[in-house]
């Protein structure tokens, strides 16, 4: 017993031991330091996207069924299929949509004042949730991803849809 509580409380003391449990770093990269880390956004951002049946390709590379994040690419060139802050797919844009009248109602005076009150709000809220440990009161964007299998052509169609901007790809099998 004495044993037991001297290994446990002295040779395991953060000051004492010689050398981390489990190493920081593998292979030179520090955690964090990756893109996809560095310059996404929370994973919370992302739309999620449920696939049931695993997708197959020509080359017999497969998507496993599981939740993914789908994020769109800086250019709009790309649908990128994530877990766990690992891209699994790269999916091919054909076709993006931005509502327009949306930009238009973002450069109205009455919505811009509008906007500067809410957040003056928000931010005196927020203060006070600080207070109390609760985590802060964010603005909502609505967030959509489908994906629909369609014989006809032998094709996955992956609908994404994150605030006024709309971007359909597909995966061909």
């Amino acid at each position: 017993m004495l044993e037991g509580l001297y290994v446990d409380q002295v040779l395991m003391h953060e000051n004492i031991r010689a050398y981390p449990i489990m190493p920081q770093e593998t292979s030179g990269v520090t955690m964090g330091s990756q893109a996809i880390y560095r310059y996404s956004l929370k994973e919370s951002d992302y739309p999620t996207i449920i696939i049931v049946d695993p997708i197959y390709d020509n080359a017999n590379n497969v998507i496993v069924p599981g939740y993914y994040g789908l994020a769109l690419s800086d250019e709009r060139d790309f649908l990128i299929l994530i877990q766990s802050k690992k891209a699994y797919a790269i999916i091919p844009v054909f076709k993006v949509e931005e509502d327009a009248t949306e930009s238009k109602r973002l450069n109205d005076k009455k919505y811009k004042k509008q906007l500067k009150k809410e957040a003056k709000e928000r931010k005196e809220v927020n203060e006070k949730r600080a207070k109390v440990g609760m985590p802060p009161d964010e603005e909502k964007v609505h967030m959509e991803a489908s994906i629909e299998y369609n014989p006809k052509g032998d094709y996955y169609l992956i609908k994404y849809e994150r605030g006024t901007i709309r971007a359909w790809g597909a995966i061909k099998k």
